[in-house]
């Protein structure tokens, strides 16, 4: 908790006050200047995570993107830092200590603790900002919904549950199966 006490109060937050925030363990995210503060995830949780990395990392066509997991600050805005699950970044936009832009294509796994979150203020947020794709997996269904930026607005370009494929251009050709993510 003491970390807490080096944060301002009475004002909205932003990715400056985060610096002096020590590591902790806990992932820390600001959405329109508001704290976010996520737990460390579960087995499930990260076994999904790494599984689509490792998809996304070897379909990755050339030095055009680049794959990461969390922690990786995208900043948004200055009251606006989030730290999707995995992203995919445009090399060009990459700085050495984080993506100032939005990632090409971002991915959040569902928690508990950040399904609300995810859902509504990354979705939201993301959109926004003009992230092309955004993917949301819920690993207990086990299913992924994939939006796609259309018009400044995310619409569902595929609902796969189960053995079902996702295929998809954006930002690559890759194809997955939500319960080829959740299996060990």
């Amino acid at each position: 908790m003491g970390a807490m006490t080096t944060l301002p109060w009475g004002r909205a937050l932003t990715c400056a006050d985060l610096e002096a925030v020590p590591d902790d363990g806990h992932r820390y995210e600001l959405i329109d200047g508001t704290l976010i503060v996520s737990p460390a995830p579960r087995p499930l949780h990260q076994r999904v995570v790494g599984k689509v990395f490792r998809l996304l990392d070897d379909a990755c066509p050339d030095d055009t993107y680049e794959v990461f997991v969390a922690p990786l600050d995208v900043i948004l805005a200055d009251d606006t830092l989030l730290q999707p699950d995995v992203l995919v970044a445009r090399t060009a936009d990459l700085t050495d200590r984080n993506l100032p832009a939005a990632p090409a294509l971002a991915v959040e796994v569902l928690s508990d603790s950040t399904r609300g979150i995810d859902l509504l203020l990354k979705r939201e947020r993301l959109q926004r900002a003009g992230c092309p794709a955004y993917w949301v997996i819920d690993p207990d269904k086990p299913s992924l919904t994939a939006m796609e930026l259309r018009g400044g607005t995310y619409h569902d370009l595929a609902v796969v549950t189960g053995r079902e494929t996702f295929t998809t251009a954006v930002p690559y050709a890759i194809a997955l199966s939500p319960l080829d993510l959740v299996s060990r």
